[in-house]
């Protein structure tokens, strides 16, 4: 008979990946961190697959037994153990990919976001009638209950921008992605005056890339970065044909981070972007 035990969630693997992380460079194996711990390798590689809970307190007994001096990340990692309820996003298991409830459950943890997009309004600052243009291009072709889910779906994810203590954001946004026409004239308008007066807020930089700016380093992917509380905690997402790929291997986060960079040293201010943005309101 099938397990119908939930998957694992993305906060869950992103742990065991750590302590892997830690034991691979205190060059043990899973045999003998097990022995050190006094239980299975089946139980240490369940862990570091996520299929398996570890207390704070375990964590930290394996992260001295891996010689680890890094007191911030031991830290940061047993926080992240003892969290028993599921998020909000797993009411839309059945109507959405496991990558886009990844990616909400990561974001939701974030402590700081930073996104680039060319050729799309990033997702947390998308109107609805927006959203539902957009996915009404969808490929194949969603029915009208999916698009619905969808927009739902994308709208709570916007609830983090409005926490009580929302982290800080920043959207690199190209010219390109204000003047791409989703939906009816209305439609853009109401987008765009929405991006001017979420770019009011304290804690949200909308920087625009104009056609103007000279040439920039980038794929051409969206790229969502997700801060963690410390660095090596850290995740991005790629957006492909398949769906957002999250990647947390030190040197790729380094290589966004690089190319988040130079895109946003490319961008306006957050002030001339905002006039760049009111100019193209105004020639609607």
């Amino acid at each position: 008979m099938p397990s119908t035990s939930p998957p694992p969630t993305a906060r869950r693997r992103r742990l065991g990946t750590e302590l892997r992380r830690l034991r691979e460079r205190a060059d043990l194996s899973a045999t003998e961190a097990a022995a050190l711990l006094g239980a299975t390798q089946s139980r240490i590689s369940n862990i570091e697959a996520g299929r398996y809970g570890v207390s704070g307190e375990r964590v930290r007994t394996l992260a001295r037994h891996y010689d680890s001096t890094d007191e911030a990340l031991v830290d940061a990692l047993a926080s992240m153990t003892g969290e028993r309820r599921r998020g909000w996003w797993e009411e839309y298991r059945e109507v959405h990919s496991h990558r886009m409830l990844d990616l909400t459950e990561v974001e939701h943890h974030a402590h700081a976001l930073r996104v680039a997009q060319i050729i799309n309004i990033p997702g947390l600052l998308q109107t609805p009638d927006h959203a539902r243009a957009l996915f009404n291009q969808t490929v194949p072709p969603l029915k009208p209950h999916e698009i619905e889910h969808r927009v739902s779906h994308r709208i709570k994810r916007q609830e983090i921008l409005h926490r009580e203590h929302p982290p800080p954001y920043t959207a690199i946004i190209h010219e390109a992605a204000l003047r791409m026409r989703f939906g009816n004239r209305a439609t853009t308008r109401a987008q765009l005056d929405h991006l001017t007066a979420m770019s009011e807020a304290e804690h949200v930089v909308i920087a625009v890339i104009t056609f103007d700016s000279g040439p920039f380093h980038t794929s051409g992917q969206g790229i969502d970065y997700f801060h963690g509380p410390v660095q090596q905690l850290d995740t991005v997402q790629i957006d492909t044909d398949h769906g957002g790929e999250l990647i947390d291997s030190p040197a790729q986060l380094e290589r966004y981070r690089l190319v988040l960079d130079r895109m946003e040293a490319a961008a306006l201010a957050p002030g001339k972007s905002r006039d760049h943005i009111m100019r193209l309101i105004r020639d609607l």
